[in-house]
């Protein structure tokens, strides 16, 4: 048995111990890209300091299995993300970090010696939503030499995310270029469009990965309703927690929509004891989404068919 498949039982076993898989804690809701498939958010622009961020990590240690430092926002802007990755490791809780890439070369030295540090999940499907930015090969050079030196030198892994497929499960042309680079890269004897047909995930070296999935909108109220029916991760698998302290049920309730309430204000355990919170997760329970976001969010109809990778 490998080191990073030795790495990947341990940490599941350790998070099935806890209430939720994952806790999300948005650092900041500040972006460098304006993806034309993420709505820019609507809420005052923050960064979340050191001292909130060990705050909410006291209250959340017995309930999360690692957290992930995003819900809107690129984590890598925010300037103590050492710091933050030092008071996780304190608390012996492991984090995961989603990032477009555009900052890796400047932060990378900061995120390789920290051993909090679980994954990193590289949002490529970023570069074609911002015509005009870097070229492909520098832009997937900084990334693909990040994954390598990481995997050299931690246990951290990398997913190279392409969730930006259509229904007909067809790539892009887009795609198929970065996809090229990647197969250069490596020393891919086959074709990672070939390989992944006929699944969402493959690994491509030790520890790095393929992840391919569908775009997916963000829920809006002024969307119109799916139906009252389905199932979620949220309040089962996840929690989130906005950069002013909002919680939410998932990682998709950007603008703080589903107030539950704030970890400033109210301890965390009273606020996953509230009524709402109950009634969500009951609802969910009885495959009924019971809030009106949850009623107008599709990503809930993936979660029947799609398995977790990494």
């Amino acid at each position: 048995m490998n080191r990073h498949v030795r790495d990947i039982i341990k940490n599941r076993q350790e998070t099935s111990m806890k209430r939720f898989k994952k806790i999300y804690i948005e650092i900041t809701n500040v972006c460098n890209l304006k993806c034309t498939f993420c709505p820019v958010t609507k809420r005052l622009p923050m960064f979340m300091d050191t001292a909130a961020f060990t705050r909410i990590l006291d209250q959340i240690r017995p309930y999360a299995g690692y957290c992930c430092l995003h819900v809107k926002g690129e984590t890598l802007l925010h300037p103590d993300i050492g710091e933050f990755l030092d008071i996780a490791y304190d608390k012996s809780i492991k984090v995961n970090i989603t990032t477009n890439g555009t900052l890796i070369s400047q932060v990378k030295d900061k995120l390789i010696s920290k051993s909090a540090l679980r994954q990193v999940n590289f949002s490529l499907h970023s570069f074609d939503a911002n015509p005009g930015s870097i070229s492909k090969e520098e832009y997937m050079s900084d990334i693909l030499s990040f994954a390598k030196q990481a995997r050299a030198n931690s246990n951290i892994l990398v997913s190279l995310r392409f969730w930006n497929l259509d229904d007909k499960d067809t790539e892009s042309i887009k795609n198929r270029e970065l996809y090229r680079i990647i197969e250069r890269e490596f020393c891919l004897p086959y074709s990672i469009l070939e390989k992944s047909i006929n699944s969402r995930g493959i690994e491509i070296s030790d520890g790095i990965y393929i992840n391919r999935n569908h775009l997916f909108q963000w829920p809006d109220l002024n969307e119109k309703e799916d139906s009252c029916m389905g199932s979620c991760y949220g309040l089962r698998d996840q929690i989130a927690i906005l950069a002013d302290g909002t919680v939410v049920p998932c990682c998709l309730d950007g603008e703080g929509v589903i107030d539950l309430g704030n970890i400033y204000k109210t301890d965390f355990a009273s606020i996953l004891e509230s009524d709402r919170v109950r009634n969500i997760t009951d609802g969910f329970q009885k495959k009924t989404a019971v809030e009106e976001l949850c009623r107008k969010c599709g990503y809930r109809k993936r979660f029947d068919k799609i398995p977790d990778i990494v």
